[in-house]
């Protein structure tokens, strides 16, 4: 994000931005924006959405994968069988994690939800053609 010149976004109302210098700062992001002159300027945008077009992603090499691009992939173990659907990525501090919404169940013991780490011990292939990312994970995790 820090490296697109570009950001859509959505306040007032969904538009386009050319961003002139970005950076961390205090675990925020602090931009300096084309049009955006003054301290009430920059403060009326405090949470906005950033958004950046597809086309400014740099690309990742082999093995790699933007967080976006595993979303709605279904995840099964080695054994075959369907654990369920990445609905969300989130990251601990460590390392991120999958955020599965499991197959639904009529065992009301099932969670709704299941944690995987994504990393390497837990994550075995990712086929982004097949819409699929298998993991060394039980059912019964």
């Amino acid at each position: 994000m820090l490296n697109a010149r570009v950001w859509w976004l959505d306040k007032p109302a969904l538009h386009d931005v050319d961003v002139m210098q970005a950076k961390m700062h205090s675990g925020d992001v602090v931009a300096q924006l084309a049009g955006v002159s003054g301290r009430d300027a920059a403060e009326a945008l405090k949470g906005t959405s950033v958004q950046i077009p597809r086309s400014h992603f740099p690309p990742l090499p082999d093995g790699e994968f933007y967080w976006v691009d595993l979303i709605g992939l279904s995840v099964e173990n080695l054994q075959g069988e369907r654990i369920g659907v990445v609905h969300d990525m989130m990251d601990n501090g460590a390392h991120p994690i999958l955020r599965v919404e499991a197959v639904v169940s009529a065992d009301a013991d099932k969670p709704d939800e299941i944690l995987i780490p994504f990393v390497g011990q837990f994550i075995r292939t990712v086929d982004q053609k097949a819409g699929k990312i298998t993991v060394d994970w039980g059912l019964d995790y």
